[in-house]
């Protein structure tokens, strides 16, 4: 049996890679909001010029079953705007709301949320679960926070199946922030200062997210649950870039600078936030996807880190 599923975020880092999959599938029919029509096959497209409040989404909701959410606004350079949260809000969470209310009225039965693993925090010294108090302490994910409460208020007054994603930092080819300058940095050869780094990093490829959105699409144990995804194996950023460096063929010039100067070093100019990503430890459980959904991460880290380089 056919299932009708409208999809946002199509053409970001995510969404471009779930379409793929979602189109080769014959039991699914893949519809696409956009701000302006993209070539990819097989997808039917809604243009949908906004993502906030006063959209108007009914057309693009008719006869959907599911609406998977991978939209959001993730980036806000500095000075781009004068209140950044406000402006993550707008988008983050009175546009996903507003989305929600109108797939409920239109009848959709399920509502897959992309949240993000920094609701739950962005260091810890165990590894999170969905138990966790959320903690989050960066704007996107507070924003990200914010969409999950109003979610849960639109699920219990309208009965619509929700189901929230929270992934750490998502790696594959093209890979956009942190991860792809990490990728550029050692393609090009320069030498990095973080050859002894013990830290522990959960981390998800992009295919073994992929894979577990759409295990979550029809499963009845996923209905209005929340779930942390995950690679199952979890890394230093020493170990990181030495895979990164070998899925791309090149040497790792890893220089090794102690963890407390680079931390010193980089609160000193202002990079604190960035340090922690590389030098503190921030992982996952995955047991509940494991044990409620039958999920297990389909690729290795290794295997992840090979496709970043891939030419399929």
């Amino acid at each position: 049996m056919t299932v009708n599923i409208l999809l946002t975020g199509i053409t970001g880092f995510i969404g471009s890679r779930l379409a793929k999959v979602l189109n080769s599938n014959p039991d699914v029919c893949l519809s696409a909001a956009v701000r302006r029509r993209v070539e990819i096959s097989e997808s039917y497209f809604f243009e949908v010029p906004s993502l906030e409040a006063s959209t108007d989404w009914s057309l693009a909701l008719t006869d959907q079953q599911v609406v998977i959410h991978a939209a959001a606004r993730a980036h806000i350079l500095k000075d781009e705007v004068v209140d950044p949260l406000a402006e993550y809000r707008r988008v983050n969470v009175d546009g996903t709301l507003n989305l929600a209310r109108q797939a409920a009225a239109a009848g959709v039965k399920r509502f897959i949320f992309i949240s993000s693993i920094g609701v739950t925090g962005n260091i810890n010294t165990r590894p999170f679960t969905e138990k966790d108090r959320p903690n989050p302490t960066e704007l996107y994910a507070k924003s990200k926070w914010e969409a999950e409460k109003g979610l849960w208020g639109i699920q219990r007054e309208t009965g619509m199946e929700l189901l929230i994603i929270r992934p750490p930092l998502v790696y594959g080819p093209n890979a956009p922030g942190n991860f792809g300058s990490l990728i550029r940095w050692i393609e090009i050869g320069v030498p990095l200062p973080f050859g002894c780094i013990h830290n522990q990093r959960s981390l998800v490829a992009l295919d073994n997210l992929v894979d577990l959105i759409i295990t979550s699409i029809e499963h009845p144990a996923a209905a209005n649950q929340v779930f942390l995804a995950g690679d199952g194996q979890d890394l230093s950023t020493t170990e990181l870039l030495r895979g990164v460096a070998k899925a791309a063929g090149k040497p790792s010039r890893l220089i090794p600078v102690p963890s407390s100067l680079l931390m010193f070093a980089a609160t000193l100019f202002g990079k604190k936030a960035v340090a922690q990503r590389l030098l503190g430890s921030l992982q996952v459980d995955i047991s509940k996807a494991r044990d409620l959904l039958g999920w297990e991460p389909p690729i290795s880290v290794e295997e992840g880190l090979h496709r970043c380089f891939s030419k399929d």
